[in-house]
């Protein structure tokens, strides 16, 4: 194991252990009102800067059809389950897809390489939600086996009312595995040319900082804009396919109850 795997899995139980040594608590009426239950449907669209040279941004559509529950949230291709609820911490098993890759029509960088392909990461989640307060930690691994990497996330958010507005500021930190890294910033030794030296992905730490704001006064829905901040590990920044070290993402949701 790395310093950085082990880093990420000392920090997740530290979490762990501090979750369940706090006394079951109120979620808090913020957290209520932004995650009722019932069945929903809505859209969302999801805009990505990319890291990559020459390509500019990753455009991702969100058709929503779903549920939220005690136990069970389906959003679209997002879903969670609490298997366990002790002390007001819940465990859950997830599954979520992964939008990253490329092919070479994406960018003249991409030019004899091999088409990196997206995934769908499934794993274990820990979630702690008190007077609107939420810590959640998640291990998550890519299950279709396209880059045999795994990522450990760990994030802190709070969510204030104001007036007809919720807003939540988080800050998350991500580990991700020397597979994951190498697959989507490295460069085999097949796909190496004078310009696009061979580079060998190490594992990575990445910190964002995000903030949330939604609304339930249009159209009879709930409408959501996110945006993310992150800086990237220099084992991404100094890929050869890389031209910067941090990037920004928006999405943009639009739901209602049936």
């Amino acid at each position: 194991m790395t310093m950085n795997a082990m880093y990420g899995s000392v920090l997740c139980a530290a979490l762990l252990l501090s979750f369940s040594a706090i006394a079951e608590q109120s979620r808090g009426e913020a957290r209520e009102r932004l995650e009722p239950e019932g069945f929903l449907y809505g859209i969302g669209l999801g805009i990505n800067q990319e890291l990559y040279k020459g390509y500019d941004k990753r455009v991702i559509p969100l058709p929503i059809l779903g549920y939220r529950g005690k136990r069970l949230s389906v959003l679209g291709p997002f879903v969670s389950y609490d298997f366990l609820q002790l002390d007001g911490v819940r465990f859950a098993v997830q599954a979520a897809p992964r939008f990253q890759g490329y092919d070479s029509s994406d960018s003249d960088v991409f030019i004899g390489m091999d088409k990196r392909k997206f995934s769908f990461d499934a794993g274990l989640g820990i979630k702690y939600q008190r007077d609107d307060w939420n810590f959640d930690v998640s291990s998550m691994f890519d299950v279709l086996n396209k880059s045999n990497g795994y990522e450990l996330k760990t994030s802190i958010g709070r969510a204030f009312k104001q007036g007809p507005l919720f807003i939540e500021p988080t800050l998350s930190v991500r580990y991700l595995d020397a597979n994951h890294v190498d697959y989507y910033y490295g460069v085999a030794a097949h796909e190496a040319t004078f310009a696009r030296p061979m580079y060998e992905g190490k594992s990575a730490i990445n910190t964002s900082v995000g903030l949330s704001i939604g609304t339930p006064i249009f159209f009879g829905g709930f409408t959501r804009l996110g945006i993310d901040y992150t800086w990237n590990d220099s084992s991404i920044s100094e890929s050869p396919l890389v031209e910067r070290d941090t990037n920004l993402s928006l999405i943009l949701l639009y739901s209602r109850f049936f």
